[in-house]
């Protein structure tokens, strides 16, 4: 009787190796093709032999901006997460607890502004952003990041909120505090899990934003990472420089490696939350 449960459970071990190395691969790749030296990016060993920085340093490069370009990032990453928590926090514990008609109306509205292709947007907003003069500034890559993030931070917090019960809204309220105190001081600590999972998911998206950054920037001091790194030149001109870009997204990857491995708790209970009443 346990032997069909052990091939079983063999099968569903390997295949989840499989779905991970499948994952894995190309950023082992990017990995192992940045530690190469520039002459030997052809190679089709598994391992860099011998082991070089020097395509780091060439994307680090003065000249290429793009350390500049990856404190822009964090910059717009950043303004964009904070903003999106704050008013996604608000709007998503407002539909999560009070009852009005068309409610199910205005969730499906947020939702559908998530679905529009942001290509549909760019030229209106890049007329728009042209004639308030914030062409080459950080808002005109917030607010695009904001339209696309609020949406799904607002769905991910009102399906959270929903699971706390309203019991604690009124025992906060029996000591005393107001709505937006218990709001402040009770709701908003028990939902870290959810919060930290939201700011996660919109931070990954204001980091890895290209269209909407390459569009309305054209000063290499206000540029984003992605787009310094689409930018890189080879050697002579006109040869695609492999090795640096392999380092660049080493390096842009790195923090949000980082910042997952950190949060890992926090999202993976974030994920979970509702799961089990």
């Amino acid at each position: 009787m346990n032997r069909p449960r052990t091939h079983r459970s063999w099968l569903a071990y390997a295949g989840m190796a499989l779905i991970v190395a499948y994952c894995l691969a190309p950023c082992y790749w990017m990995v192992v093709s940045a530690l190469r030296r520039p002459n030997d990016q052809f190679s089709n060993s598994l391992l860099p032999n011998p082991v070089s920085l020097d395509n780091f340093s060439a994307a680090f490069a003065p000249a290429s901006g793009f350390g500049r370009g990856l404190l822009n990032s964090l910059v717009v990453a950043g303004i964009t997460t904070v903003i999106t928590l704050v008013l996604a926090s608000c709007a998503a514990y407002a539909l999560a607890r009070l009852r009005f008609r068309g409610r199910p109306v205005v969730l499906g509205l947020i939702a559908a502004t998530a679905m529009f292709p942001g290509i549909t947007l760019l030229i209106p907003l890049l007329k728009l952003f042209a004639g308030v003069g914030w062409i080459n500034t950080y808002q005109a890559m917030v607010l695009p990041s904001l339209t696309f993030g609020l949406p799904l931070a607002v769905w991910n917090l009102t399906a959270f909120f929903q699971q706390l019960p309203r019991e604690l809204e009124e025992a906060a309220e029996i000591d005393g505090c107001s709505p937006a105190k218990a709001f402040l001081r009770v709701i908003l600590p028990l939902s870290a899990p959810g919060v930290f999972t939201t700011a996660i998911l919109v931070f990954i998206a204001s980091w890895n934003e290209f269209l909407f950054a390459v569009s309305v920037v054209n000063k290499k001091d206000m540029m984003t990472a992605n787009v310094i790194v689409s930018l890189f030149n080879g050697r002579y001109g006109y040869d695609q420089p492999y090795g640096s870009q392999m380092a660049a997204g080493v390096a842009v990857t790195l923090p949000l490696v980082l910042a997952v491995l950190f949060f890992q708790r926090r999202i993976v209970a974030g994920l979970t939350a509702g799961g089990v009443k």
